[in-house]
């Protein structure tokens, strides 16, 4: 794996962020973590780890080497003026440090958007955001991702009354072409193989049931190949995701939110690692929200924190660390 340490957001400070870290840092040895650094308000950090996990702040992400085996590293931000600036400092900190190179990559905990809102926070989520500090040349795509199967929704929060339209040939070529850049790039995939799923039933079954597969999906998945990239499809959804289906693509590319996110939430419910592609970083993050209803009790699940962290690691050891645009 990549020899720099992985930027571990604190995430929302009412959260289960900090607590996920905490754990993740018990079981390194059993899930054999890459060194992480967890980024955040020291007091905040401080108020909410267990006692049996010792902490150490450091100053320069390359001594996080020397200490993960005992302590959990911790990078202090310092206080903000309020939770909001807490949590958007850990972030904008990651950032910094990825695209210095002094991080491998940035794992992000969770974060309560509405909280952030409220303190006029801009942007829709943590994907624009990122997208934002980076400098991301083209739009940011999210691909959410488990050992048997990674899937990109071309359309992600919005009424399923309003996918048809969103839905354009631009859109469509700039989220394949991106999913084949991140394959190839961060996940060490040669030449990948990438799935697109119809918008209908049946995809369309030859307009019988809607034409977009004919009028927008195959003429672009055409175009795609004859460039040399290896697109297939469009396929009908309900037979593109069991297992022989899954053996025959690195990554299906879905026409709207729940296409993609039902199968591997069906596959693999706890261990599920979003992937912001696009970006000149590595980015990964738990596949949940920040359970302020479970906050403070010691019964949050680590599975999908530990994934994304082991997830960035095999990523940044394919790609190294050098900001790519």
């Amino acid at each position: 794996m990549t020899a720099k340490p992985l930027a571990l957001s604190m995430g929302d400070p009412k959260g289960i962020g900090i607590e996920l870290a905490a754990k993740a840092w018990l079981d390194r040895e059993k899930e054999r973590l890459h060194p992480f650094v967890l980024i955040g308000n020291r007091a905040l950090i401080d108020q909410q780890l267990p006692a049996n996990v010792p902490y150490q702040v450091i100053s320069q992400m390359e001594e996080a080497q020397g200490v993960f085996e005992g302590v959990l590293p911790v990078y202090d931000t310092g206080v903000g003026v309020n939770l909001a600036e807490d949590t958007l400092k850990a972030i904008k900190q990651g950032v910094d440090l990825c695209l210095s190179g002094d991080a491998g990559a940035l794992v992000t905990n969770p974060i309560q958007k509405k909280r952030l809102y409220d303190q006029g926070f801009q942007h829709p989520g943590h994907t624009e955001y990122l997208a934002e500090l980076t400098g991301a040349p083209g739009k940011a795509v999210m691909m959410l991702a488990c050992r048997e199967l990674k899937v990109v929704p071309a359309t992600i929060h919005i009424a399923l009354e309003d996918v048809p339209a969103s839905l354009t040939k631009d859109l469509l070529r700039q989220v394949i072409r991106t999913t084949h850049h991140d394959l190839t790039r961060k996940f060490g995939i040669a030449s990948p193989v990438i799935a697109v799923a119809g918008l209908n039933p049946h995809a369309g079954e030859e307009g019988s049931m809607g034409a977009q597969e004919i009028n927008l999906i195959k003429p672009l998945i055409e175009e795609l190949n004859t460039d040399g990239l290896r697109v297939n499809g469009p396929a009908p959804a309900d037979s593109l995701f069991h297992a022989d289906a899954r053996a025959k693509y690195d990554a299906a590319v879905c026409m709207y939110h729940d296409q993609a996110l039902i199968p591997i939430k069906t596959i693999d419910f706890h261990r599920g690692v979003n992937v912001t592609l696009g970006l000149p970083i590595i980015r990964t993050s738990p596949d949940h929200g920040t359970a302020d209803d479970i906050a403070g009790k010691g019964i949050a699940n680590p599975s999908s924190l530990i994934a994304a962290l082991q997830m960035a690691g095999e990523m940044a050891s394919h790609k190294g660390h050098n900001p790519d645009g």
